[in-house]
């Protein structure tokens, strides 16, 4: 994959796709930023990593996306004196339509989902204009199609896939590349994070299986693959990409 040696900073490192997402590049031989708020998690990530491949150099960062974007560049830099690669992972859940619609929780899954990444993806800039670096964010496949019930989650990451598209055009004669992927439905703990309870997880984990065509949902590790992928130099040429890891759900119509 090209990522050996390569100052990777990965926001939500400390769960889910987030943790997947450090595996795959520490595999391919990236030092890694591990971003988050939960320190014990963020250990946990870090042990897996260093049982994983022996020598592998990482940085714990605690912090809040929203809010510390310097700091979390300044403690990479003074680590490892560069920046290669920025992934933009930590993002949020938010339910309800617009009759229901919590406006304190819309203001939430924006900031995080949106304007966290494009505050931190600018305090990076600098160093990734340096090394002809990528960004690479992780969306969903509710930014490429409307889904009733989630408008908070889906506004933010249709937004998220423009910011991708339009900063890959300013950014591509400078030689720093900017995708994004968009996962289905994938197996994390991240709906029994915001309240959704073993029997209601149930029925939504049957709804998101007759949702994909490829007749399952996805697991962390094909949505870290792909992030990989993209952050590397086999994606050389490839900017403002939109990759569906969804197992066809994007284009999916019901009959």
């Amino acid at each position: 994959m090209s990522l050996r040696q390569k100052v990777v900073i990965v926001t939500g490192a400390s769960s889910g796709i987030g943790v997947a997402i450090a595996q795959v590049l520490a595999r391919e031989g990236a030092q890694l930023a591990l971003v988050g708020r939960n320190l014990q998690n963020l250990q946990a990530t870090q042990t897996t990593l260093e049982q994983q491949r022996a020598g592998v150099q990482t940085l714990i960062v605690v912090a809040d996306v929203t809010t510390q974007a310097t700091q979390i560049v300044q403690q990479t830099v003074a680590k490892f004196g560069r920046i290669d690669v920025l992934v933009n992972n930590a993002g949020i859940l938010g339910n309800g339509a617009l009759l229901d619609l919590d406006m304190q929780e819309f203001d939430a899954v924006l900031n995080t989902n949106l304007r966290a990444v494009v505050l931190l993806t600018k305090a990076v800039l600098p160093q990734l204009l340096q090394t002809k670096g990528a960004v690479v964010n992780v969306s969903s496949c509710a930014g490429l199609r409307p889904f009733a019930g989630a408008l908070s989650y889906g506004i933010s990451k249709a937004a998220l896939d423009q910011f991708t598209r339009i900063v890959s055009q300013e950014l591509a004669p400078q030689g720093v590349r900017v995708n994004s992927v968009n996962p289905g439905f994938v197996v994390t703990n991240i709906h029994q994070r915001i309240g959704i309870v073993d029997k209601d997880y149930e029925s939504l984990l049957h709804r998101a299986i007759a949702s994909h065509p490829m007749g399952r949902v996805g697991d962390v590790l094909e949505v870290a693959e792909a992030v990989a992928f993209l952050a590397s130099s086999k994606a050389s040429f490839t900017t403002g990409a939109l990759l569906p890891i969804d197992g066809g759900k994007h284009n999916y119509t019901p009959r």
